[in-house]
């Protein structure tokens, strides 16, 4: 009866021992763990245009009367520097 016990625990724990095995390396390697990456990106402000530029060329007169002359890109830009000189400095009308 001792042999019949002990032959049965020995059997109950040879097939314990090998249901347990080791997983194949193919299913290891199937899920690696995934590094996270997060990238940041430079938040860049942008800042409103500049204003087309008009270019100035003042001339003063014996008198002081002063009058000027007006480049630039922009039409309507020009128009309102040239109404700006006008009640600032009181000089040429327009005809």
């Amino acid at each position: 009866m001792k042999k019949i016990l002990a032959l049965s625990i020995i059997l109950f724990f040879s097939l314990t021992a090998c249901e347990k095995k080791s997983l194949p390396p193919e299913a290891k390697s199937e899920n690696p763990p995934v590094a996270k990456v997060v990238v940041e990106r430079e938040k860049v402000e942008r800042e409103a245009p500049l204003p087309p530029e008009v270019k100035i060329k003042l001339k003063k007169d014996g008198k002081d009367s002063y009058s000027w002359e007006l480049s630039g890109s922009d039409v309507d830009q020009i128009l309102k520097v040239n109404e700006k000189l006008r009640k600032q400095l009181g000089g040429e009308r327009p005809k």
